[in-house]
């Protein structure tokens, strides 16, 4: 959009604004603008169209793995408001089915490979139910249990988050949950669990491979990641499972972010590279529950 030419002696107006005068114009298409066009710049005033052209040219600022760089990890925050929401719900649906009959959040939505209800009927990942896999990563066996999850995922989400970008992070989240109900499934398919353990030790995964990438100093996070594997063969009602599935997705897709491709590739390449890296973990642990439930006979 051109301004049309201004008669001699006629005031300047602003060029979206015909019937205001003003003395101010745009530093880049220097065309007059007024008060309510002014968007302040380094140096003096832009228009809204320049800085909307602007703002298209300029590529969004990185993080050195290829994700957009996060100014407040709100993934993490959301998960972890999640993870309290799913807490309260499930000691309300505790109560409710003490109270009047029927049955608890825990036992419709925890990690169950397969069972079979006094009526008969089957119920489980193996049946059907597959939402259990990341479903039960929502609830917890109790306070200590939520706590001691939420603070773990406090400490390691947040910088994983900005070290990787929401998407990135959501991800290894999200399989890190999911492979850890995969082997459970497997190996204990009639246990019953609940908890985002699984996705945490990912997140303890991630963290010990992309920061040694970064060249950090990692001797507390082995400390921390030794204690919780001595833990997790040691404490009863611990589903090891969950652990160690949760443990090898994070150090999988946590190689894959941190070294794949070579870190002078161009942002577009790199987030290909990673989403097909994750898509494929994703369908591994697909085939691994529609092929080997049969082939170890539990089905």
């Amino acid at each position: 959009m051109t301004a049309s030419p201004r008669p001699p002696g006629a005031p300047r107006t602003c060029y979206r604004h015909t019937n205001r005068e003003t003395g101010v114009s745009c530093t880049r298409c220097e065309r007059p603008i007024c008060p309510d066009c002014m968007v302040e710049a380094s140096v003096g005033y832009q228009c809204p169209n320049c800085v909307t052209e602007g703002r298209r040219n300029t590529r969004a600022a990185r993080t050195v793995f290829g994700g957009r760089v996060v100014s407040k990890p709100y993934v993490t925050w959301t998960i972890l408001g999640l993870m309290a929401a799913g807490y309260l719900a499930q000691m309300v649906t505790a109560a409710s089915a003490l109270s009047v009959g029927g049955s608890s959040l825990v036992w419709e939505f925890g990690m169950l490979g397969f069972g079979v209800t006094e009526r008969g009927e089957t119920l489980g990942v193996l049946s059907g139910e597959w939402y259990r896999l990341i479903s039960a990563a929502f609830l917890h066996g109790g306070i200590f249990h939520l706590l001691f999850n939420g603070y773990a995922m406090f400490l390691l989400g947040g910088q994983l988050e900005r070290w990787l970008g929401h998407g990135r992070f959501l991800t290894l989240w999200v399989l890190g949950a999911v492979a850890g109900s995969v082997l459970t499934t497997l190996v204990e398919p009639y246990g019953f669990a609940v908890g985002a353990s699984g996705a945490i030790f990912a997140l303890f995964g991630a963290v010990f491979v992309i920061g040694r990438r970064l060249g950090l100093d990692l001797r507390m996070v082995a400390v921390l990641l030794a204690v919780n594997l001595v833990l997790t063969f040691t404490v009863p009602n611990i589903s090891w499972t969950a652990h160690i599935g949760g443990l090898v997705a994070g150090l999988a897709l946590g190689a894959v972010f941190a070294y794949l491709p070579r870190r002078n590739t161009a942002a577009t390449r790199r987030t290909v590279v990673h989403a097909v890296a994750a898509a494929g973990f994703a369908v591994l642990l697909v085939a691994a529950l529609l092929v080997l439930p049969g082939v170890l006979g539990l089905v």
